[in-house]
């Protein structure tokens, strides 16, 4: 079984493609004492629940004949990884269902048994009618039909394609039985043609093996490994051959070529002896005879022949081979191949009939008639089959045996592995009786040395593994010149692409060598650098070819050390120059933030002095504004009073000074100045007497002596305390005068009942300073 993995060029895997190289479906119906049937049978008759068991008629217990050893328990006998595998892969309850009640169909397929009647002209009798009955209700397949499939053979003759029927002999019944459960299981595979699988049934990954898609494949190859059992057919053949095609590919592409190579680029190389396997190959599948030629013969000729006739033309045809033995003391029909991993005898007994792999035709018209949806799928009705199927006459198309398509289909898969890059893993057998903690070390020693390792470890332990190309290990190892400078070419030597055109591939040749050279010059630097690096050690083996540098794994690990240590160097230059211009850069970034924040708060000062002068401006505008209106409010007010004084008649005998007693009885005060208008006009910084000086210049007061100033006679109002520097107005006048809004305005040490306050107290003190 074979299975290629397609991965595009964005490195996503986007499914898979299976292709089958060779299917044992004989291991249904026919297995070794020691051997067991494919793991899923196990699978489902031990990890089945309760239901299903019922609904696949499996119960506990239940003998099948075509499961030997079912009390041993492995580990591959899980029944729920497999089916969340499944799942994994897109096929759902449903289908799995439908898969395991087909596979349990043919548990039950291979417990009929049929028994001799005795007479040709009657068909043979089933000894247990309940496992027809059980297998052709899994199977969804009539039991009737089903039976007589089993027992009779039709025959078709002559040109008119009479029909007859016969009767099977016992041996046949069981052949067909086998035949049918074979057919069925074979197909499964196929299942990746479902619709239900979307990770197989995409276009793009049928096509698994075309040139265009190599280059993003990933394959992987599981093929039996070499089989030898005490009786050996067309199964181990088949098997042994694969095995003997991938040894050769393995010679080819390792051993021989790996020689080869070193004798082109002109490297001193000894050759290996090892072991090839031509003349094996040339005994089973050479032409013009050979014994898969000798096999698919028989088959076209399509005459009787017994297994000793076989024998013996093998025998015949092809006597001069090396690889050719004969077991005389066998008594059954056989052959003896010598491959590379010993000797293996086959038996020539059903080796033709298995080679035609015969189905008959009403066996595949017996699985279309199913109505199970799975067997629906895997067998459709197909006119051109049936067609096919039942050729007429001389219209009989050629044989298409299994060696054939076996072989076809081998060399499809070895010209994928030379397109490819190939990795083996070489699984060794520790025993060959099968055993669990047994190692048998002639056995194991006598495997790796027909497997070809012995000779692969001396090749590896003297060659060269690593191969890099001329342009490849200058394009890697170029940065190495660094650490053995080159001395200045002298103008005088030739250049060594004197003589070649500039451009030409020997130009291009000869300056790779000289970097080469250069390269190579500094493995002893390299290697004296080494900690570990013993006194006297022998240097590196390094070897440049014509195309190629063949180095070690110690040569290359050198030159990996080397380039590291020069990368990192390379790397802290790099670092401290990038530290360098960020520093810089830093710096310059700063000094720029510091001029820029000189310059905005400049901006910003500027700004705020021309904004403090404007509003400097605006109060002194405004304050002599209101120092204007309010000296010529304080002056209109006291226009009248300046009027009245100049306007004053000489005074009368009448007229008297008061005395200074009356004066100081004057208590009354009006409240008609605004005593606001009177100190606003006051300097503030002037204080005391100079104060009051100012407060009378306000009022435009004359402040004379007490012999000057005259008294007018009391009138009726001065009578009720009231006394006025104006002209009192005609009339009644109510003065309204508020509360002061001060707490314990009115309040003084010593009060007095005729105590004076604001306006009228300053006016008081006017005539006390103009007695005085």
């Amino acid at each position: 079984m074979g299975s290629s993995l397609l991965v595009p060029r964005d490195h996503q895997m986007t499914g898979a493609a299976i292709q089958t190289y060779l299917l044992e479906k004989t291991r249904v119906a026919c297995q070794d004492s020691t051997e067991r049937n494919f793991h899923i049978f196990y699978q489902i008759c031990k990890g089945a629940s309760a239901d299903e068991r019922l609904q696949w008629h499996l119960p506990e217990g239940a003998a099948f004949s075509w499961l030997p050893n079912p009390e041993r328990t492995l580990e591959e006998d899980c029944f729920e990884v497999t089916r969340e595998a499944m799942l994994h892969l897109g096929i759902d309850a449903p289908t799995q269902n439908n898969i395991f009640q087909a596979l349990a169909g043919l548990l039950h397929l291979g417990n009929i048994r049929f028994a001799d009647s005795g007479d040709e002209a009657q068909p043979c009798r089933p000894m247990d009618d309940g496992a027809v009955r059980t297998s052709a209700l899994l199977l969804r397949l009539p039991e009737d039909p089903l039976l007589e499939t089993l027992r009779i053979r039709t025959i078709r003759a002559g040109r008119q394609q009479q029909v007859f029927r016969k009767p099977c002999s016992q041996a046949e019944c069981d052949t067909r039985r086998d035949c049918l459960a074979k057919l069925v299981y074979a197909r499964l595979p196929g299942m990746r043609l479902h619709p239900a699988l979307p990770w197989f049934s995409s276009p793009r990954l049928l096509p698994a093996l075309a040139p265009q898609v190599l280059p993003f494949l990933a394959g992987l190859l599981d093929v039996y490994g070499f089989e030898s059992f005490p009786h050996n057919s067309l199964e181990q053949l088949c098997i042994n051959y694969a095995n003997e095609k991938l040894q050769q590919h393995f010679v080819a592409h390792y051993l021989r070529a790996q020689q080869e190579e070193y004798a082109v680029e002109g490297l001193e190389w000894s050759f290996v002896n090892y072991q090839d396997n031509q003349t094996c190959l040339d005994l089973i599948e050479g032409s013009p005879i050979s014994i898969c030629s000798l096999i698919n013969e028989e088959c076209r000729l399509n005459r009787p022949s017994s297994a000793a006739q076989l024998q013996t033309r093998i025998e015949s045809a092809l006597a001069g081979s090396p690889c050719l033995g004969h077991n005389k003391l066998s008594p059954e029909p056989s052959f003896v191949v010598l491959h590379y991993a010993g000797s293996v005898r086959y038996h020539t007994a059903g080796l033709v009939e298995k080679n035609k792999d015969p189905i008959p035709p009403e066996l595949t018209r017996l699985l279309q008639q199913s109505q199970d949806t799975l067997l629906k799928v895997l067998f459709p009705a197909d006119p051109e089959e049936k067609s096919q199927e039942e050729p007429s006459g001389q219209s009989r198309a050629p044989v298409l045996t299994v060696v054939s398509k076996f072989k076809a289909s081998l060399e499809q898969l070895l010209q994928v592995l030379q397109a490819t890059t190939p990795h083996y893993i070489r699984c060794i057998k520790p025993n060959s009786q099968g055993r669990a903690q047994a190692l048998h070390r002639e056995e194991v020693l006598n495997q790796l040395e027909a497997c070809g390792l012995v000779e692969t470890i001396h090749i590896s332990a003297a060659g060269f593994p690593i191969r890099v190309s001329h342009r490849t290990f200058v394009e890697r190892y170029a940065s190495l010149r660094r650490l053995h400078p080159r001395a200045p070419p002298d103008p005088h030597s030739p250049s060594p692409d004197e003589g070649h055109s500039e451009g030409s591939p020997h130009a291009e040749q000869a300056t790779l060598r000289a970097l080469l050279q250069d390269i190579l010059h500094t493995l002893p630097a390299l290697e004296a650098a080494t900690p570990a690096a013993p006194a006297g050690a022998t240097p590196a083996p390094v070897h440049c070819g014509r195309t190629k540098v063949f180095m070690t794994d110690a040569t290359l690990e050198l030159l990996e050390r080397g380039r590291a240590q020069v990368l990192e160097q390379c790397a802290r230059c790099i670092q401290a120059g990038w530290r360098r211009h960020r520093r810089r850069e830093q710096e310059r970034r700063r000094r720029a933030a510091v001029c820029i924040q000189a310059a905005i708060r400049s901006w910003l000062t500027r700004k705020h002095i021309q904004r403090l002068h404007a509003a400097a401006t605006v109060i002194k505008r405004a304050w002599r504004r209101w120092g204007i209106r309010m000296a010529f409010l304080a002056s209109k007010e006291l226009d009248g009073v300046e009027e009245k004084h100049s306007s004053q008649a000489p005074r009368s005998p009448s007229s008297f000074p008061p005395p200074l007693a009356q004066t100081k009885l004057l208590r009354a005060v009006t409240h008609l100045w605004p005593l606001g208008l009177v100190l606003a006009n006051a300097a503030v910084g002037v204080h005391g007497f100079p104060r009051k000086l100012v407060v009378f210049a306000c009022l435009q007061l004359p402040v004379g002596s007490p012999s000057g100033y005259t008294v007018q006679a009391q009138t009726a109002q001065e009578q009720a305390g009231i006394m006025s520097i104006r002209a009192l107005p005609q009339g009644s006048i109510k003065f309204h005068c508020r509360k002061s809004p001060l707490r314990y305005a009115d309040i003084c040490p010593e009060p007095l009942p005729n105590s004076a306050t604001g306006f009228n107290q300053i006016l008081l003190e006017r005539h006390r300073l103009g007695h005085v």
